[in-house]
């Protein structure tokens, strides 16, 4: 066994159908006085809902969280907490009002708890990203992890298919990318592959079937290991990646990464065939090799956009694309060249099935 570390990140999971009843409660166990309830302009409805279940401890409802938290969106969320002096927030929605509150957590210190209603992942990491002049930076704070987070199954049921598809995939690409981390260890593979097996098992079914809260409480299950399992470790290609088209061309978060998963796990095959062999186990698959494939077919079986293209990208910045994602060194299983990087983003581009070099 290789020597490792591992350190256990702090907070509180609440788990269960039914459970966002329990929001007051533990607003008032975190003793920090009134809370801003987050959310995205579409998530309103929910977000009264929740400022309703907290009657006095509610601070109101702020719902202008956007996609890949822009500074100024930031800036304006804190102005917000600051002017209804709020003592904390709550997050209602997915990465997009997790990323949020996490941005007014690093610049005032309010502490969060957090509602998800997608399968995104950042309520578990003390991961950050904020986007300035076109580029997405991101960083670890302890001080933007949640200090605690309601999953409630019944919460997920309203999510199309066209969201509950890449949302997933996006969970998934979290638990591959923690099985191939430089700093990886055993628990936390442990947690990744159970991630990748919950989501893959019932992925499929959730689309199909959105009042399915068997398949429902399983992606959620999944997607909360995956969340943990990205937090306790680091990000390699995938993450660069998805950053870097999310950030600089402003395409959707949990798409990008629902497509590109493939061609990056079959990028870094066979620098990490240990990490690929639990990839392709936890998804049915005889060998390491087979597992890129396996993710292409699960995105096209639950994604209706599968290619780069089809989010809007155009060829012409596939070359800008490869230069970002090649000029700035990072950890990663093979060697990452932008000979390498331009070779994936045309086949993620077309939606080619991904091949193992």
């Amino acid at each position: 066994m290789h020597d490792f570390i591992y350190n256990a990140l702090p907070g509180k999971v609440v788990f269960g159908c039914g459970k966002l009843a329990s929001v007051k409660e533990e607003v008032a166990a975190m003793n920090s006085g009134k809370a801003l309830v987050l959310c995205t302009p579409e998530q309103r409805e929910l977000a009264e809902q929740v400022s309703d279940l907290l009657g006095e401890l509610s601070a109101g409802v702020y719902d202008k969280a956007v996609m890949h938290v822009p500074i100024e969106t930031a800036h304006a969320g804190g102005d917000e907490a600051s002017r209804v002096k709020a003592g904390c927030t709550v997050a209602v929605g997915g990465g997009s009002t997790i990323g949020l509150a996490k941005a007014i957590a690093l610049h005032q210190g309010l502490p969060i708890l957090a509602i998800p209603t997608t399968y995104a992942g950042s309520e578990m990491t003390p991961v950050w990203g904020i986007t300035k002049d076109g580029i997405k930076t991101t960083g670890r704070d302890q001080n933007v992890l949640p200090e605690t987070v309601i999953y409630d199954p019944e919460l997920v049921t309203s999510l199309p298919g066209f969201i509950t598809g890449p949302s997933g995939l996006n969970a998934i690409a979290h638990c591959v990318e923690a099985l191939y981390a430089e700093n990886a260890n055993p628990i936390i593979s442990m947690l990744a592959e159970e991630g990748i097996r919950a989501i893959a098992r019932s992925l499929e079914t959730a689309v199909n079937e959105p009042e399915n809260l068997d398949a429902r409480s399983d992606t959620l299950y999944g997607a909360w290991l995956a969340g943990a399992s990205l937090g306790a470790v680091g990000m390699s290609l995938h993450h660069k990646l998805c950053h870097t088209l999310g950030g600089s061309f402003n395409l959707p978060h949990a798409e990008v990464h629902s497509i590109v998963i493939a061609y990056a796990t079959a990028y870094n095959t066979p620098n990490a065939q240990d990490a690929i062999q639990r990839v392709a186990r936890a998804m049915g698959c005889d060998k390491p090799e087979d597992a890129p494939k396996a993710l292409h077919q699960l995105v096209k079986a639950v994604c209706n956009k599968t290619s780069l293209k089809e989010l809007g990208m155009t060829e012409e910045d596939l070359d800008k694309a490869a230069d970002i994602a090649a000029s700035n060194p990072y950890y990663n299983p093979r060697p990452v060249t932008r000979e390498g990087m331009r070779a994936l983003l045309g086949d993620a581009f077309d939606g080619r099935e991904p091949s193992v070099a």
